[in-house]
């Protein structure tokens, strides 16, 4: 299935966490915390300007960012676990 956000809409993967410790202890699902990182699966086109043209958005497919605990809206498309947030939710791209 093919998704495509409107506006400064951005679809982000939330990337897994290690769910064993340094020692060796392994993390029941239940007791993790969801992780606040993800990467850029698509993007929307921006904001429209009153002229027409739109504010291209700073992220692009591909981008490992930063998201508030509570951010975006979970979905599932195509099997996978997805969110859709505004680029405002987005605090920063690592790396």
């Amino acid at each position: 299935m093919k998704f495509r956000p409107l506006h400064d809409r951005v679809v982000v993967e939330r990337v897994k966490e290690d769910t064993k410790t340094a020692g060796g202890i392994i993390i029941p699902d239940t007791a993790t915390e969801k992780p606040s990182e993800g990467k850029v699966i698509s993007v929307g086109p921006g904001t429209r300007n009153d002229d027409g043209s739109y504010n291209k958005l700073d992220v692009k497919k591909g981008d490992v960012v930063l998201f508030g605990k509570w951010g975006g809206t979970e979905v599932k498309i195509g099997g996978k676990d997805l969110l859709i947030m505004k680029e405002s939710d987005i605090m920063g791209i690592i790396g």
